[in-house]
């Protein structure tokens, strides 16, 4: 079963610097481990459940030699700008959801084990899949072999965060067509189509699937805001990760002292106020908060 979203991978040309901007958006970002064989690195703000993945290629040659690196193109994607590249779902039982996907006619890999070594010396393992040719979607599923609190633990200070971020409230893929979109992501899903609704902050019409407590939003621009800026900019795919906050207030506090500017702030189709940082303070991403003052 598809449980909920496990975190977004934001990839960007530098680690270091990914992690200082995502600091200053106030959260509590750590050096995550390398990924053997494939030539990358990343780092790693812990939630409640979910977690933010920062990417980046730390060997370009290790990264060219890896045989079937799962990261395609991501050179030219980050050279792009970078940003979100893809949205993970987690599974509890990976081979079984495997199983129905291809009984819908899904195109999906096996469930393959994967792991890395945190620089404290900790061993983390996992299964993941990744959709095929037939289903380019920017998603790909994981489930979890290390426990949570053996994987909380590799974080100090999770959910712990100066933004007072608790979790991952919804994640935003753009589409040029969000019905037509919707219907295949409910065929990988095995999940019915979820009606259009009105997004007022991103500025567009969107169908949001709910995976357990995260919302995965297809979202097709309705007029000038975030949504139409990153398909204009980018074209199809993951662009805005929004997370909930217990204070709004000591998020845009910290940022202050930090030295950012305010950031954008709107009011979503709930009436709930929100904030978004964009693309170039945030990892060629779009970062919104919502919560209570």
């Amino acid at each position: 079963m598809l449980t909920r979203i496990d975190h977004v991978m934001i990839c960007v040309p530098d680690l270091p610097k990914g992690i200082e901007q995502f600091r200053q958006l106030g959260f509590n970002m750590h050096p995550g481990g390398d990924h053997p064989g494939k030539g990358t690195h990343n780092a790693i703000a812990f939630n409640q459940d979910d977690y933010i993945e920062l990417l980046a290629i730390r060997d370009r040659s290790e990264y060219g030699a890896g045989s079937g690196n799962a990261w395609t193109n991501l050179p030219e994607f980050i050279a792009a700008g970078g940003g979100i590249r893809y949205v993970v779902v987690q599974s509890d039982n990976l081979i079984a959801d495997v199983a129905g996907m291809r009984s819908r006619g899904v195109d999906v890999s096996d469930a393959i084990e994967g792991g890395r070594r945190t620089p404290s010396g900790l061993e983390l393992r996992w299964k993941a899949a990744t959709l095929g040719a037939k289903n380019p979607l920017p998603i790909f599923f994981i489930e979890h072999l290390t426990p949570i609190e053996t994987r909380r633990a590799q974080v100090p200070g999770s959910a712990n965060h100066p933004n007072k971020v608790f979790t991952l409230e919804r994640a935003y893929i753009v589409v040029e067509n969000a019905e037509a979109s919707a219907a295949t992501y409910a065929n990988v899903f095995g999940m019915p189509q979820p009606p259009l609704q009105r997004g007022t902050v991103i500025m567009s019409n969107m169908a949001v699937f709910q995976l357990g407590p995260n919302g995965l939003g297809i979202a097709q621009p309705s007029a000038p805001g975030p949504a139409a800026d990153a398909l204009a900019r980018r074209g199809p795919g993951p662009f805005q990760a929004l997370y909930h906050t217990t204070s709004m207030g000591a998020g845009a506090r910290w940022m202050q002292e930090q030295g950012m500017a305010p950031l954008a702030r709107g009011i979503r189709n709930t009436g709930e106020h929100a904030m978004l940082a964009s693309p170039a303070v945030a990892g060629g991403a779009y970062i919104g908060f919502v919560g209570p003052e």
